[in-house]
Formats: C-alpha cells, sequence, structure tokens
C-alpha cells in the first residue's frame, strides 16, 4: 500500500488524455479552467445553510429540535461573515483580480451573498415568528414581549433590573469628550437619541450583557399562568433606560448587533514566539472592521446613516432584521428542560469486545485485530480508556498526540496530565490555529506544559488538522505502538453529536509511520516516507489521484470501476477534474458531500455517472471515507482529510487504509451504502447548484439512516 504508480494508474493516463470508456471513441477533454464546471463555493456554502434551515421547517421533528436548527443556522451565518464575507472584503480592498472557479470577482460574490443572505435571514425569522414560537406557546413556553406583561410583572423585571442589571450595565454618551465607543463582535447593543433640557439630543449606546440569560424568566406572582414565559433582556432593558440616563429623555432605542473580521492571517515566519503572536492576534481581532450591521426593521435612515459613519461601513453591509437580533442565542430555548421536546438521549454503545472484564485490558483487545468506532453511535470512551490506561500502565513509555479542537473539560487532557505525572514521555502537538479554538488551545497548552508535557505548537505555514495518538508500550523485548487514528477531533463533548471514524490498532506498519509523523511534527520536514498513512500536503492528494486513475483504468478494461467520497466539502479543481474525467471513462461515482460542493453532477458528457447527496439531520456528517471497487478488489481509506484545497494543500492531514476485510465491508454497507439510501435526511444535488429532498420509492418504508445506525449499535 505504498505510493508507487501502478500499471492501471499509468495505462489510465492514456485514456484520460485521448480516449473513451471503450478505447477508441474520443473523449472530450476537461479543462481545470473551463468555469461552466463549477459551482460557486460561497453560494454552495450558503445552500448548505438553506439545508440546515430546512430542517427548523420540518413539522414532523420534535420541536426544541426545530429550534436548534434555526440557532445553527444564526451562528453559521454569523461565521460566515467573520471569516468568508471579511477574506472576499480583503480582496477587494486589495484590488486582488482573483476569480473563484466559476469566474466571479470578489465584488460579484459579495454582492451574490447580500441576495442570498437577505433570502434566508427572511425565511429564517418567518419560521421563527410563523412556525416555532406559536408551536412552543402550544407547548407552554412563551417568548413575550414588554408591552403584553401586567402591571406587578413589570414591577417584578423592575426590581429584577436593578438588582442584577443596574449594576452591570454601562450607559455611553457620544461627545467631544466621549468618542463613538467600541462595539464588540457578536454582541447586541441598544443605541438611543436622548435629550437633555436644552433640547439638544444626542446619541447613547448601551451594551447589553453577554454573561447573564438573554431569556428572563417572567415571574408568576399569582400562580395564574400556565407553563413558563420568557421575555428578551434587551426589552427589559429598554423600558428602564431612563434610569440609565437620568434627567433625560428617552427619544428612542432600538437594537443593532455588528459583525466583526476575523479572518487573520498569523505572520509565523516573522514570529520568534508563535504563542505569544496568535495570543496577540486573538485580542487584535476584537477591534478588526466591522463586516455587517445589523439594525431593528424600524430603525429611522437617519440613525442608520449616523451608525454607518461611525463604524465605516457601507450600505451593502448593512441588514434589517426582526427579534431576536442574534438568532443564535436561541440555544438558551434548546437548553430547556423538556426532554418531551426533544429526541431521546442517545446512549452510545461500547462495542463487545471492549466491554472489558477487571482482568482484561483495551491494549490486548487491540491485539487481536483492528476495531472500528462508528461515533456517536459507539461510545468515545474507548479512546479515552486508552489513554487513561496507558498513563497508569508501568510498560507504556510514551504517549504522542495531536490536538486540534478538545473542547473546555477535557477527560483526554486529563489522562495526558496523569501520564506526565507518572513519569511517562508525553508529547503533545496543540495547533494554536484552529480558528476560533486559538484561545482555548492557548490555555491547554499553557497547562500541559506546566505538568511537564512537551508541547508543541504547530508548524509554520501549515495547520495540524490530523488525528492521530501514538502509545509506545515495551511488550518483552519489543516496542509495541499503539495507534488511534480518527476522522473527529479529541474532544469527548462533540463526539456524542458529530458521526466520525476511529480505529484502534497496533499494525506495525502503521506504528512505524505514526512515529515517522511525530518525528516530522516535532522536529523537522527531511525526508519522511511512509509505508501505510497517506499524508498531507506531500503525499495525500497524488496518491488520491492514483486511486482516481486506477478506477479509470478498470473501467476501461470492462472491470467493476466506481468510487465513493464521503467528505464535509468538495472544492478542489484537480479533484473535480478527474472525476469528470472518471465519469467520462463510465466510472460509476456516489458522492457524500455534506456542505460545500463545487462540482456540477449531472452535466451530460461530463458528468452523468456522478451523484452528489448531503446528508442533514440530527447529527453533524463529519467523517470522511474514500471506497474505491478497484476491480472487485475494494479498497477504502478513512480521515481527517477534507477535498478542499486547504486539506490537500495546506494542512497536515492523515488518511489511513481500513485493511480488515470485515471493516471493509462494514464501512461500505452500514455506512456509506445506507447513506445513499436516505430517503429521510438526505438530499441530491442538481447541476444548477440547488438540492432536492431524497423521498422513498413509491412503496418502500422511509429510511433514516441516523436512527438505523443507532439501531445498529444496539444490536
Amino acid at each position: 500500500m505504498g505510493h508507487k504508480h501502478t500499471e492501471a494508474a499509468e495505462a489510465a493516463e492514456a485514456i484520460v488524455e485521448g480516449s473513451g470508456s471503450d478505447g477508441n471513441a474520443p473523449t472530450p477533454a476537461v479543462s481545470p479552467d473551463d468555469e461552466a464546471l463549477y459551482l460557486n463555493r460561497e453560494l454552495s456554502l450558503l445552500e448548505f445553510q438553506r439545508r440546515v434551515l430546512e430542517e427548523a421547517m420540518e413539522a414532523d421533528k420534535p420541536l426544541l429540535e426545530r429550534v436548534s436548527f434555526i440557532a445553527i443556522f444564526g451562528s453559521n451565518i454569523d461565521e460566515l461573515f467573520m471569516v468568508r464575507v471579511a477574506a472576499l472584503k480583503q480582496q477587494v480592498a486589495a484590488g486582488s483580480p482573483k476569480r473563484s472557479l466559476d469566474g466571479l470577482t470578489a465584488a460579484q460574490q459579495l454582492k451574490a451573498i447580500r441576495e442570498a443572505v437577505i433570502d434566508l435571514t427572511a425565511q429564517a425569522y418567518a419560521c421563527w415568528h410563523q412556525q416555532l414560537v406559536p408551536a412552543l406557546a402550544a407547548a407552554d413556553i412563551h417568548i413575550v414581549g414588554y408591552p403584553s406583561l401586567s402591571d406587578d410583572e413589570k414591577a417584578a423585571l423592575k426590581d429584577y433590573f436593578s438588582r442584577m442589571l443596574y449594576p452591570v450595565l454601562t450607559p455611553q454618551g457620544v461627545d467631544a469628550g466621549r468618542p463613538f465607543p467600541h462595539i464588540s463582535g457578536l454582541s447586541v447593543s441598544l443605541v438611543a437619541l436622548v435629550k437633555d433640557a436644552r433640547g439638544d439630543v444626542k446619541l447613547a449606546r448601551v451594551k447589553v450583557p453577554e454573561s447573564l440569560p438573554q431569556l428572563l424568566t417572567v415571574p408568576d406572582l399569582h400562580g395564574g399562568r400556565s407553563g413558563q414565559r420568557f421575555i428578551w433582556i434587551e426589552e427589559v432593558v429598554k423600558a428602564h433606560l431612563g434610569d440609565l440616563f437620568p434627567g433625560l429623555e428617552i427619544v428612542e432605542t432600538y437594537p443593532i448587533r455588528v459583525t466583526r473580521d476575523a479572518e487573520v492571517a498569523i505572520k509565523e515566519i516573522e514570529s520568534d514566539d508563535l504563542l505569544s503572536t496568535i495570543a496577540e492576534e486573538i485580542w487584535k481581532r476584537r477591534f478588526r472592521g466591522a463586516v455587517r450591521l445589523q439594525v431593528a426593521e424600524d430603525l429611522p435612515d437617519h440613525m442608520v446613516s449616523l451608525l454607518a459613519s461611525h463604524l465605516d461601513i457601507d450600505g451593502e453591509d448593512i441588514y434589517r432584521f426582526q427579534s431576536p437580533m442574534a438568532l443564535k442565542r436561541l440555544w438558551q430555548v434548546v437548553s430547556l428542560d423538556r426532554p418531551d421536546l426533544k429526541h431521546p438521549p442517545l446512549a452510545p454503545v461500547v462495542p463487545k469486545r471492549l466491554r472489558l472484564s477487571a482482568k482484561q485490558d483495551i491494549f490486548a483487545a487491540i491485539r487481536e485485530g483492528d476495531i472500528l468506532l462508528h461515533h456517536p453511535y459507539e461510545s468515545f470512551q474507548p479512546v479515552v480508556d486508552l489513554l487513561r490506561t496507558a498513563a497508569f500502565d508501568p510498560d507504556v513509555l510514551a504517549i504522542k498526540m495531536t490536538l486540534y479542537r478538545t473542547g473546555r473539560k477535557s477527560p483526554v487532557v486529563e489522562a495526558l496530565f496523569d501520564a506526565a505525572e507518572e513519569g511517562k514521555q508525553v508529547v503533545v502537538l496543540v495547533e494554536l490555529k484552529a480558528r476560533f479554538d486559538e484561545e482555548s488551545n492557548i490555555d491547554w497548552a499553557r497547562a500541559l506544559e506546566a505538568k511537564g508535557v512537551h508541547v508543541v505548537y504547530g508548524i509554520v505555514g501549515l495547520k495540524v488538522h490530523c488525528k492521530t495518538a501514538l502509545v509506545v508500550r515495551r511488550e518483552g523485548d519489543t516496542m509495541r505502538k499503539y495507534v488511534h487514528l480518527g476522522t473527529g477531533n479529541y474532544n469527548a463533548a462533540t463526539a456524542r453529536i458529530y458521526t466520525d471514524l476511529g480505529l484502534l490498532t497496533c499494525d506495525d506498519t502503521i506504528g512505524n509511520d505514526a512515529v515517522a509523523l511525530f518525528d516530522r511534527l516535532t522536529a523537522y520536514e527531511g525526508d519522511t516516507r511512509y509505508q501505510k498513512l497517506l499524508v498531507a500536503p506531500r503525499f495525500l492528494r497524488p496518491r488520491l489521484a492514483e486511486l482516481i486513475e486506477r478506477e479509470i483504468a478498470h473501467a476501461a478494461q470492462g472491470r467493476p470501476a466506481r468510487i465513493i467520497a464521503k467528505a464535509n466539502g468538495l472544492d478542489h479543481p484537480e479533484m473535480i477534474t478527474r472525476l469528470y474525467r472518471a465519469s467520462q471513462a463510465g466510472v460509476t461515482i456516489d458522492l457524500l458531500i455534506r456542505g460545500i460542493c463545487s462540482l456540477k453532477p449531472g452535466v451530460p458528457g461530463v458528468s452523468e455517472t456522478i451523484t452528489v447527496t448531503s446528508i442533514v439531520g440530527r447529527f453533524l456528517e463529519h467523517s470522511r471515507i474514500y471506497w474505491f471497487a478497484n476491480g472487485g478488489n475494494e479498497e477504502v481509506y478513512v480521515g481527517s482529510a477534507d477535498l478542499l484545497p486547504r486539506n490537500l494543500d495546506h494542512r497536515v492531514e492523515v488518511v489511513f487504509p481500513i485493511e480488515d476485510p470485515r471493516l471493509v465491508r462494514r464501512i461500505r454497507d452500514e455506512v456509506l451504502e445506507m447513506q445513499l439510501q436516505d430517503s429521510v435526511n438526505a438530499r441530491r444535488l442538481r447541476a444548477d447548484g440547488h438540492y432536492e429532498l431524497r423521498r422513498p420509492e413509491r412503496g418502500m418504508a422511509p429510511l433514516d439512516s441516523h436512527a438505523r445506525f443507532i439501531e445498529i449499535a444496539g444490536s
């Protein structure tokens, strides 16, 4: 399983360059520069947000699960502006001539994004106000407005304001001595015009505290109300704004929200201390330019102009919104203790081979053969147990692993603390450049160092995104390597809501490859070679290209030729071009792409044999799987890499082979084919970039792959 060109791959090159699937008929050349063959990346990302939003509109889903999709949609749109819109605006400001794969300039993409966001957010608020708020009320969860409150309820909230809110709030005026205040990104503020005794009208601002509940409970004073009643915190602040500006008349008050550029480029080469540099950039991020201003629907134009001038923001970056100003704050509703309005809780199953007795250990179980874990249906606990057992095992000499996103309370890191205290050699690469997790990762890096762990912060110019753990154990006169390789982060919390695959193995060749990988991460590039692992950026993309070309050669010879690829995104022009050529050669290609997909399926003469399916449902699809029919001798690879330029060319990723035939069949039949048949969570991509819900064929029962995976794990 090395990286030499096979005869099949070499034969495929001739087919791609000239002949068709029968070896004689010419195949139209596919140019990677043909703009007509690509869907726009940003609009494809927004189509994913549309699919998320559609989940909130599904009336047969548990009510609070529907609300969660509105909150997810809101968070995703925030990130779109902070990262993607910010990057495009930077291109415009720099006068960059760069175009997207489909030929759009940065300015054209910004215009298209604005139109799509306005449409999607209108649908999101319509869903919230017209569907979910009434449904919540029917379930005795009421979101009320301040004018609807009784005098007694207003008095009770006045008391809450005086005790809990007033001491926290900071009224800010704007005049010659008080410049326009900094408005932090993603926080809700109230802006007001206030009039003094002389009749002068001035601008004022109050930040709504994020440290307090955003939905306040309306007390039931007389026991006559049913259910729970809530009011948005800014309504209570607005009602008592006069207390913050005594002696002034409050002329008008409106909520606003600013989104700031978070697309920070770390100048690693110029940095002597990467940790300090990134910590400084995180601090600077708070003060970067505004890329979006959200304002209330009824905010007068004169106030919009005033705010825009202070924030140095253009009209096309201003969006009018209904209440609530930030949809992601709906997570508070989702967190309510109403199990009747949620999916039954998932109890991840520990695979039978890992249900160990007191006399067994996880090392012995792994020695019996490779173990595949399918999260969240199967528990993440065995991964924690491996590290915890290794920490206290006197024969374990070293533990090495990568950390990308680990969460706040991490049992994985706690196990590493224990290992260091037990005198093991512990080496951890903490990727400080994991976007929006930089602060958390800096804290973990410092905590690990304080325990005596050797911490590496990353590689200059690359993000380390691979999910790899290595345990070196002395067994007799050998050093056995136990390895965990996965598609997801070492995060016990997200392992309960993300679908991922993990492999536990003590295969000697994979173990040696893992040793070489960590040597590379902790030292220098050198001339590292791997026998089984496909490591980006040097080796993964060329090997994937070979595997695709091999399928083309098999098709030419009339042998079984099929590709099933599952990833979060597909936007790499070389991969798309090769898949088009494979389709032209007659290879059947089924793609399971959750999010961004720039490939156009079903284009006559180009991609007629390609289908693209997106699964959006109860769990976030996160696993990456690459399966090849290989003329009947199927091969499957699993790993951390998506089919995006950043993964294949700018990150350290690890994709690994699954060699146990039993596990190969399991991945093919239980995971890939199951999701291709899903008729509840699946949507099929059309050549025009839009998706259609996949419904069961007549006479067939609906198939929910997520529900089926729960059943399989429990059987």
